[in-house]
């Protein structure tokens, strides 16, 4: 890899891991479906150009959107605002595993004992993290998390058997999903929607748009021209940067506790989520 397109990836890393904390600050200013809308809907205001249909494949479209979309950022801000986001850093990397099993149940895929060792490992440091003593107090957060990671996979399997549709066409039509769809729930789900717009503060919208420009816009689609350029082998692993750092920066600067069970867990997961990535020819799109 040239050293520049390396750094380009690490610089994203760096933007994702750090999408966990300006998640965290949206989420305490906002209700958490409610911010996901307006991040959804900032960002179709800036794809409405890409959203053009796909005779054909608009099912699947469809079908990615509301998984990769409505629900997996749903239930993962939820998750968010639930629990530290440290701790969803690692939670969320169950979508590996869970995808890997998913392409045996839908795709036909055979594989051996290293992606087992590899999903046994995360499913285990996961664990391991959700036995926490300030974590099993507030279960919620880890199971809207894991429950996210789910959703994720199953858009990643979708995905698969998804041709001839841009990452941009993609994205708009995510966006033109979600934000509805997550406004309306918020509407029949959650309260101070308005109040929240009144008194979020500069730190709040900020976190708002770093989420929709920094991690979706730019992130992603970063993300999408380095492989366009690199084999998947050589990118994916390299993306296991981002949610060491979600950990790193929750810790940092959000003050949120580090314990040796936290730490055990989050080596344990990563590496597994490492075997996984090594080990699949698909990647697993970054949790951001």
């Amino acid at each position: 890899m040239q050293p520049a397109h390396f750094l380009l990836l690490v610089a994203i890393c760096v933007v994702w891991g750090f999408n966990f904390v300006a998640s965290k600050v949206g989420v305490s200013q906002f209700p958490p479906l409610f911010f996901v809308g307006l991040r959804f809907g900032v960002l179709l205001l800036c794809l409405l150009p890409f959203l053009r249909w796909a005779p054909g494949r608009m099912r699947d479209v469809f079908l990615i959107a509301l998984f990769n979309g409505a629900f997996h950022f749903g239930l993962l801000f939820v998750g968010v605002a639930l629990t530290e986001a440290s701790v969803v850093a690692v939670v969320v990397q169950l979508n590996a595993p869970f995808a890997t099993m998913l392409s045996i149940v839908w795709l036909g895929e055979v594989i051996r004992w290293r992606r087992w060792s590899g999903i046994a490992l995360t499913f285990l440091g996961v664990a391991i993290i959700s036995v926490e003593p300030h974590v099993i107090d507030a279960p919620a957060g880890v199971l809207f998390s894991a429950t996210a990671a789910l959703s994720g996979a199953v858009a990643a399997i979708l995905m698969r058997r998804l041709t001839n549709v841009g990452a941009f066409q993609l994205q708009s039509w995510t966006s033109a999903v979600t934000a509805p769809c997550l406004l309306a729930a918020s509407f029949f789900l959650e309260t101070g929607q308005v109040e929240a717009v009144a008194t979020a503060d500069l730190w709040g919208w900020g976190a708002l748009l770093y989420t929709a420009f920094g991690a979706s816009l730019i992130g992603h689609n970063v993300y999408y021209w380095l492989l366009q350029r690199y084999e998947v082998s050589l990118i994916a692993p390299l993306t296991l940067l981002s949610p060491i750092l979600g950990v790193f920066f929750g810790v940092t600067i959000l003050d949120e506790p580090l314990t040796t069970r936290i730490a055990l867990g989050a080596a344990i997961a990563f590496l597994g989520v490492a075997i996984l990535a090594l080990r699949n020819k698909v990647p697993v799109e970054p949790e951001t």
